[in-house]
């Protein structure tokens, strides 16, 4: 596979890294402790064209793929992992499959409001007795004459509190088995019966909006369905693969962002009269660092261009997102053995990163499903 970036490509990474750098750096921390993006930023992501990277552009996208997408979250993932999962979330899986499985109806209504940053997007399927089991999940969604009526609560959203429009998965057919019985449909927050719960505190990325989504009666029309009828769970396994694709993208950027923290502080600390970075000890923690970033790069690129091919990409997503988030893991870890008692403070970014890395084993799938993917994957062979 060829992933030399082409004029247009380098031109999109560049724009995102110039934006991260002089944007969204200087306002992470803040982002963090506030708990909340500010304000301007998702409107300075719309007029870059960012919130519809892969729409189409028949629908006021760049009509751009995966591997752009990717490119650019590495980026703003490596200023701001805040910033980052709202964009990988409202591009991979909401913009996405309303793109691909959505009616020319919904899409028309839809797209153009996505891309443009007049609503955001959040993704509705985890529930209380429903994470790695996501067939697992309990909220309804009733047919009554042309509308369905959903009840239930959604945990973890991501972009709950900010989003306006919400892809839900609920259950239509309570007799089909687990997985066979899921529909999805899209819901937009002002529908009556639709509010947004508690704001989940968390250790990391607590700049993006993580709540609850109450569902009390919600009646949507059925022309709201995407996709096909209890097949939603296939829809949001497919979703989930460019999902994951986003993750360990945002991994990568976490992971770069530990390296060029840990290669400045080897060049300024110095111990014994010495740079930090004379030292083996420090010099094999930064090629062990580089090396695993790399090969975490090049899944991710691959899986990324395996899914603009429109190849099956489930085995290659869920391995670039497995090694990927690992990879954030031992860099934040190095990294911040390489500050040392400066690191566990907030006087530098490292701590901030540190935590940030850890959901990335968790989310989009933990890493222990990403191995279960990858070995049904080999053993179907």
């Amino acid at each position: 596979m060829d992933f030399q970036f082409d004029e247009q490509l380098t031109m999109v990474r560049d724009m995102a890294r110039d934006f991260a750098d002089k944007e969204l750096l200087p306002r992470a921390t803040k982002h963090d402790r506030q708990e909340a993006l500010e304000p301007e930023v998702v409107p300075m992501m719309a007029e870059l064209g960012l919130l519809g990277l892969t729409v189409p552009e028949e629908y006021g996208g760049a009509g751009m793929g995966n591997l752009p997408l990717a490119a650019v979250l590495i980026e703003i993932n490596r200023a701001c992992a805040s910033t980052g999962v709202t964009l990988s979330v409202h591009n991979s899986l909401i913009g996405a499959p309303l793109n691909k499985f959505g009616t020319d109806a919904q899409k028309r209504e839809w797209l153009p409001k996505l891309a443009s940053g007049e609503v955001i997007g959040a993704y509705c399927l985890t529930e209380a007795n429903a994470g790695s089991d996501a067939a697992a999940l309990v909220t309804t969604a009733t047919a009554d004459g042309d509308e369905y009526v959903l009840d239930g609560t959604k945990m973890w959203v991501t972009n709950g509190g900010i989003a306006g429009l919400f892809i839900v998965y609920a259950r239509t057919d309570p007799d089909a088995s687990k997985s066979r019985g899921i529909s999805a449909f899209l819901v937009p927050r002002d529908t009556p019966g639709v509010s947004v719960g508690k704001h989940e505190l968390k250790t990391g990325i607590r700049g993006s909006s993580t709540t609850e989504v109450l569902f009390e009666g919600a009646r949507i029309p059925k022309t709201n369905l995407l996709g096909d009828l209890n097949r939603g769970f296939h829809l949001a396994m497919d979703t989930l693969d460019g999902g994951r694709i986003g993750i360990a993208a945002q991994s990568v950027g976490i992971g770069q962002a530990c390296l060029d923290a840990s290669i400045k502080y080897s060049h300024d600390r110095h111990q014994f009269d010495r740079p930090i970075g004379d030292f083996q000890a420090i010099q094999w923690k930064l090629a062990d660092m580089s090396t695993r970033l790399e090969g975490a790069r090049m899944l991710t690129f691959r899986a990324a261009l395996m899914r603009d091919k429109k190849e099956p990409c489930s085995q290659a997503a869920a391995q670039a997102k497995l090694w990927a988030s690992q990879t954030a893991n031992f860099c934040a870890d190095e990294c911040l053995q390489i500050h040392g008692g400066a690191g566990y403070t907030d006087d530098f970014h490292v701590e901030r990163l540190f935590r940030d890395a850890r959901i990335c084993e968790i989310y989009e799938g933990a890493s222990d499903i990403q191995r279960i993917v990858i070995a049904r994957s080999l053993l179907a062979v």
